[in-house]
Parts: C-alpha cells; structure tokens; sequence
C-alpha cells in the first residue's frame, strides 16, 4: 500500500505561481504512474497532468503550457509547478499513485487564485 499527503497549496494572485509536492510512502516501488487531479466546488474531478515511470508527461488541455509535472525517484516526491495561474485553476488538488489496478489518493491540498 502506498500513503500520498500533499503541500504547497495556498492563495494567490491571478498571474502567480505555485509548486504542489505530494509525498509518497509505503510501497513506492511499486507505483507504475502517479498523477495530479483538481476538483472545484460544484464540478467533477479532472485530471491535471499524470507522469509514467519512464517520465511520460500529460496535461489537461487547459493547463498546457503552464504547469509542468515531475517526479524524484529517489525523494519519493511529484511535484506540480503552477504558473500564469487563473481563478478557473482554483480547487483542491489531489495526488494520485497507480499501482497495478489499484489506485491511492491524497487528502489534498486547496489552491485559491484570485483575480
């Protein structure tokens, strides 16, 4: 089993910049692709970006250009760095592991942007 707890969220400016860390622990080794979703009040969660072992990124369309997702092996670390962020990009983040079939999530971490 794998634990994610994320950080790094917290209010910013419409134009502003943000890094999400989630940290993972447990069976780490085990995890195939880890990933980085947002929910907002009223709406489905989506999908964010999402990284594969080997370093495969992809974005959500509507963070293209803006966000960028990595991963530290070694740290047992993703991190998503947030730029030009807009007021749509306000929500709960959440970190996400797969494992296999299995999937394990965060508890995670609100980003607010203000205009």
């Amino acid at each position: 089993q794998v634990q994610l707890v994320e950080s790094g969220g917290g209010l910013v400016q419409a134009g502003g910049s943000l890094r999400l860390s989630c940290a993972a622990s447990g069976r780490t080794s085990l995890i195939t692709a880890m990933g980085w979703f947002r929910q907002a009040p009223g709406k489905q969660r989506e999908v964010v970006a999402t990284i594969t072992v080997d370093g495969n990124s992809n974005y959500a369309d509507s963070v293209k250009g803006r966000f960028t997702i990595s991963r530290d092996s070694g740290k047992n670390t993703m991190d998503l760095q947030m730029n030009s962020l807009k007021p749509e990009d306000t929500a709960v983040y959440f970190c996400r592991a797969e494992l296999g079939w299995y999937l394990y999530w965060g508890q995670g971490t609100q980003v607010t942007v203000s205009s």
